[in-house]
């Protein structure tokens, strides 16, 4: 009976305050349990030999999970630590920030507050040893370093490493201890009066960090905020109440949830919000979900703000986290939230989980990633804000300002670089070799002296070394234009070719003056069109990578600070909040 007891524990694991049994006779059908019951029966008389029971056990409740919804999950005890460390406040280890090139773990920040700090390990370190394990070695992954650095609290690790320019390692003997996590990135005043706050994760800290941020940037004369959302994955449900309570009056409602099992729950802001009355503008995109959709939801649907950027992802479930005896957990949606309105922001996933998680790329087939005019809405899901403006539910919250993906950047040659890693591998060895030059002190004289035509050709020669060549035009285009070319004419869309093989009917369509023709006219657009996304490609790259130089000498701050200008969607939210 123990593959029967295995299934049947599965199930108590949800901590229903009933039995599988009553819940199947209240709906007058016990033939799925009885189901279960019979093939254990077998399985415990008839099989070969005896069965693995813990991995069967696990298998039953991620499939059971699996079933209900795309984010019920089902956490093994030795993944729970590291699956809710990002919305934690902290993790116990050595406190640093890395990156592994060429067979080599570099340090890329080092947390402040962390033990790394406060023994002087420093960005650009490399690690040569950990106690006597050799660190450089082929093959060396994230795996090597979170299993070797991480541990307990109290716990000693010894670090060998090399520091540019000096000759000899250095040693250092680090405890391990709590490290904080910051859920904001940066904050920052894009001028006199507007300032810049990006959360990067709704976690434990969130809500202090948010206010000391806002604080600190009223001292420096801000009345503008633009507050920015994108890429955030959201996190716990009360954060982001607290969160939304910063830019509300009291008593408007946040958020509410209900369930068929969770009565509904409302979220009403008090009073003390550091930020109730300024200019404000949320930035969002179709990476924004969750909590994120909560605030974002909540400002909307009370006009307090304007929302800048792509449609949301549209993740309007609860999840309530259940401990299981062995140390595993289940993240099992209870409910589902609502904003202020009675937006229900859920997108559909009545097709299962792997056409759920495919919905952004069938979004950017449409178009709705380019074009706003390709989003639809249907007028069943048609609600009002406070001020009477359309705002529409069912999958993701629809910004007041549109701004579509810029796609001009994406050149051949920059995808190829992106897809080799050349950017941060170039970046973090740039900065390693001009670490100690006075000429880039600080981020002030750092922007002063910074050569972009110096840099940007130590970055075509790399490239060159590792066999990336720009090239203008692949020449996939011209496959596809081919065989469109070839169905229109099927269709006499262009005109009629007879031939008895579509081998034979593309010989003649090469042999074809019109067809040449249009192939020529083709061409040439392709031609100008290349031409314009390498241009905008290339300025974008020299952004970049002095971006990615100054946030591995100075701190990923300095990366928002110098990618501003390129960013179309700041731009559009900095006109857009001083136009409020």
């Amino acid at each position: 009976m123990r593959l029967y007891k295995a299934f049947l524990s599965a199930a108590v694991l949800f901590n229903f305050q009933f039995s599988i049994c009553n819940s199947l006779s209240a709906q007058g059908d016990t033939s799925h349990f009885r189901r279960l019951e019979q093939v254990n029966k077998y399985i415990e008389e008839n099989y070969v030999e005896q069965p693995d029971y813990k991995r069967i056990t696990e298998k039953a409740v991620t499939s059971m999970l699996s079933e209900l919804d795309p984010h019920s999950m089902y956490i093994a005890a030795k993944d729970v630590q590291r699956t809710n460390e990002g919305l934690q406040a902290n993790f116990e280890g050595v406190g640093i920030a890395f990156q592994i090139v060429d067979d080599t773990i570099s340090v890329t920040e080092v947390i402040v507050g962390g033990p790394s700090e406060h023994v002087g390990l420093q960005i650009g370190d490399k690690l040569l040893k950990v106690d006597d394990t050799v660190a450089t070695f082929k093959g060396v992954n994230n795996s090597f370093v979170f299993s070797h650095l991480r541990g307990k609290k109290g716990t000693e690790v010894r670090l060998t490493v090399k520091r540019h320019g000096l000759d000899k390692p250095l040693e250092f003997n680090i405890v391990r201890d709590k490290v904080p996590i910051y859920s904001i990135d940066t904050y920052f005043m894009l001028d006199d009066e507007v300032g810049y706050i990006r959360l990067a994760r709704f976690a434990r800290t969130s809500h202090s960090e948010l206010r000391n941020a806002i604080s600190k940037l009223k001292k420096k004369g801000m009345k503008r905020l633009v507050f920015d959302l994108r890429g955030n994955g959201g996190g716990y449900l009360d954060i982001a109440f607290y969160v939304a309570n910063e830019f509300l009056d009291a008593g408007r409602m946040i958020v509410y949830t209900e369930g068929e099992k969770s009565p509904r729950q409302n979220f009403v802001s008090r009073r003390g919000g550091s930020y109730t009355s300024g200019p404000l503008v949320i930035l969002i995109d179709e990476y924004s979900a969750s909590a994120s959709e909560i605030v974002s939801g909540a400002v909307q649907d009370w006009d307090r703000g304007t929302l800048v950027g792509r449609r949301t992802f549209g993740k309007g479930l609860v999840q309530r986290m259940f401990e299981i005896y062995d140390g595993a957990q289940i993240r099992l949606t209870t409910a589902r939230y609502f904003t202020p309105s009675g937006r229900c922001i859920q997108k559909p996933y009545a097709d299962g989980t792997d056409a759920y998680n495919k919905e952004l790329r069938r979004r950017y087939e449409a178009g709705q990633l380019v074009s706003i005019d390709s989003v639809e809405f249907p007028d069943s899901l048609k609600f009002k804000t406070s001020h009477g403006r359309v705002v529409y539910g069912g999958g993701g919250i629809m910004p007041d300002v549109f701004v579509p993906i810029d796609t001009t950047r994406l050149s051949d040659y920059f995808l190829s670089l992106r897809s080799a890693g050349v950017f941060n591998t170039f970046a973090l060895s740039w900065a390693d070799a001009h670490r100690k030059d006075t000429a880039y002190r600080d981020f002030e004289t750092f922007l002063r002296n910074y050569d972009s035509v110096a840099v940007m050709k130590a970055f075509a020669d790399m490239a060159e070394s590792r066999k990336i060549s720009r090239t203008d035009v692949k020449g996939e285009w011209v496959a596809s234009w081919m065989n469109d070319q070839a169905r229109k004419s099927v269709s006499d869309t262009v005109h009629r070719i007879h031939a008895d093989s579509y081998r034979d009917y593309l010989k003649q369509l090469l042999d074809d003056p019109y067809f040449i023709d249009q192939l020529k006219d083709k061409a040439a657009a392709e031609d100008r069109r290349s031409d314009l996304i390498n241009r905008h490609s290339d300025i974008y790259m020299g952004y970049m990578i002095k971006a990615l130089i100054a946030r591995n000498l100075f701190g990923i701050e300095y990366y928002y600070r110098i990618m501003r200008d390129q960013d179309p969607a700041l731009q559009e939210a900095i006109r857009t909040v001083k136009n409020e």
